[in-house]
């Protein structure tokens, strides 16, 4: 299937981490596949802005294997894995050598489904609102591994795209990150963003510390 999607340029990746985290949650995730597309509306990330924040894999400074695409351009997937089994997707931000990344952590499932649930191993009939509510459940539902790491984010067959038609009016959330209790004061940092009352996201009882009405994608003019 061709997908109808209009993937981002690459220039509309060249903005600061606080930006592009904002604009994340006016785009999709597409991913094609032998099996079909699959689309997911972001609807919460989080920042991470080495080599100052003890939250990010970067800091100190100290690129390594595992890091490194995260000192190189911006708009390049950062894949890495925890726990040993589950994949987490970031976007690499900022200018080379700058360490930054936004992790994406839950999407709202919106082509696909029937793969994305056989990609869980979910029955057919659970609950679309468990099904990439979380950066590890997002990855497995997209079929996102290794594979994808330094892939750009703007190039088939992952790629960050604009929705089909502008998103109704909604309100952006933000408020400390989730999972860094070993980042000291940067477990407070407000650098979790999610649409405000959407379903899908992993943690949406979590404390708000700033609410604020979303701007649109540039792309709609």
């Amino acid at each position: 299937m061709k997908s109808p999607y209009v993937a981002v340029a690459p220039t509309e990746l060249q903005k600061s981490t606080e930006e592009l985290a904002y604009q994340l949650l006016n785009w999709v995730l597409v991913n094609e596949t032998a099996d079909g597309l699959l689309v997911g509306r972001i609807v919460e990330c989080e920042m991470y802005q080495g080599p100052d924040d003890r939250g990010a894999h970067s800091y100190g400074g100290k690129p390594t294997d595992r890091t490194r695409v995260m000192y190189g351009s911006p708009g390049y997937a950062y894949v890495y894995l925890i726990y040993g089994m589950y994949y987490c997707l970031n976007v690499v931000t900022e200018a080379e050598g700058v360490p930054h990344a936004i992790l994406v952590r839950a999407l709202e499932p919106l082509h696909g489904l029937d793969t994305m649930k056989r990609n869980r191993m979910l029955k057919t009939t659970r609950n679309t609102a468990e099904l990439t509510s979380g950066p590890g459940k997002l990855c497995q539902a997209f079929g996102i591994d290794r594979r994808h790491y330094g892939h750009p984010l703007w190039a088939s067959p992952l790629y960050l795209a604009h929705a089909l038609t502008p998103w109704p009016s909604f309100q952006v959330a933000r408020g400390p990150r989730i999972n860094i209790a070993y980042a000291g004061e940067a477990r407070q940092y407000p650098w979790r963003f999610w649409v405000y009352n959407n379903p899908h996201v992993s943690k949406p009882t979590n404390s708000v510390t700033t609410l604020e009405q979303a701007l649109p994608d540039p792309f709609w003019g």
